[in-house]
């Protein structure tokens, strides 16, 4: 099956510079990707020149005339910048034209606006932010990172949905185990909302594993985490400055002394391993999930080898038929609901 994925080639801390490497890389290595590059024709010409590439029946630039800002306010975004890269990409799914967009732009305006151009799945009230992570046993799914602070009950239910569905289609998983992120795996542990989710998942059609705790998350405890905006953020950034920390005392004990460096020469290939087994340019790109389209929100600061696999996830993602799924389980919760709400849409 051909994916069509549409990238806002302006996004980022960086820009052509890593979106167009990216998206040539992701052609070189799957024959069945064709990539339409959004953003300033000129710009986008002159970056696939210097690379000896040209525009064909695979790879096609769609002119922006417009680019949303690192720093700019979402609504100001949505609503002044109406020909922006991240804006027409998105769109292109809405038509589409293609079967996923990807940016590493504002994630904020990224959000905004797939909202508005998209709009939600039947069932679904709020979109959620999804990674997957490393584990002990392979990798695990978490939501909601960052997209919804104050959640109800019914809002961790239609997450924990969305993440089950994601990790079944592309992990392959017929029933994955999903854990609900707690101080304690206790029945009484946790606050009114939680218990109530719990609840809700208990009496769900998902395979409803319990409380899970932070630690949880690495052990692979369950194939997916589910917990509100505010939490999942702090615990997605408390894990990379943690990473980032060990990394740097690993590098100063091996250059404490002439033996700790030859003992560092004597295991690079063992500290290589190491690090493409938790290297975060692997898990990059975050699935904006519960909208009527796939959009995927790559980190602004990657490089080219990590916005690439941003865009393997998109297109993983379309192959699996993700939206299809995530909605046949919605309508298995709200029949009613979910029937009269695709009609008004």
């Amino acid at each position: 099956m051909d994916i069509t994925v549409a990238i806002d080639a302006m996004g980022g801390d960086h820009g052509p510079h890593v979106t167009v490497p990216a998206a040539l890389a992701v052609l070189d290595r799957d024959p069945q990707v064709n990539i339409v590059l959004v953003g300033l024709r000129d710009v986008l010409e002159a970056e696939l020149r210097q690379r000896r590439r040209h525009t064909d029946s695979r790879l096609r630039i769609h002119h922006a005339s417009e680019v949303v800002a690192m720093d700019e306010p979402p609504a100001q975004a949505m609503r002044n910048k109406k020909d922006s890269s991240m804006r027409i990409a998105v769109e292109l799914v809405k038509t589409g034209e293609a079967h996923a967009a990807v940016s590493a732009g504002n994630t904020g305006a990224l959000m905004a606006i797939s909202r508005f151009v998209l709009k939600m799945l039947p069932g679904i009230e709020r979109p959620a932010i999804c990674t997957v992570l490393p584990s002990l046993r392979g990798s695990v799914y978490m939501l909601d990172l960052g997209a919804n602070v104050d959640c109800t009950p019914e809002h961790l239910r239609q997450f924990a949905v969305m993440g089950a569905m994601l990790a079944s289609a592309v992990e392959e998983k017929t029933n994955p185990s999903v854990g609900l992120l707690n101080i304690g795996t206790e029945v009484i542990k946790g606050n009114d909302v939680v218990k109530e989710a719990a609840e809700l998942l208990r009496h769900s059609h998902l395979n409803f594993h319990g409380y899970v705790e932070g630690d949880d998350i690495y052990k692979g405890t369950t194939d997916v985490v589910v917990c509100d905006g505010f939490v999942g953020n702090v615990a997605l950034k408390t894990t990379e400055g943690l990473a980032r920390m060990l990394g740097a005392f690993l590098r100063e004990e091996f250059k404490r002394s002439l033996l700790t460096r030859l003992m560092a020469l004597a295991a690079w290939p063992v500290i290589q391993r190491f690090k493409k087994r938790v290297d975060p340019r692997c898990y990059n790109g975050a699935t904006l999930v519960g909208l009527r389209g796939i959009v995927v929100k790559s980190h602004g600061g990657a490089d080219s080898f990590a916005f690439r696999f941003a865009i393997e996830r998109a297109v993983s993602e379309a192959r699996h038929g993700v939206l299809r799924r995530i909605s046949d389980q919605m309508a298995l919760i709200h029949p009613e609901s979910t029937q009269q709400r695709a009609v008004a849409q």
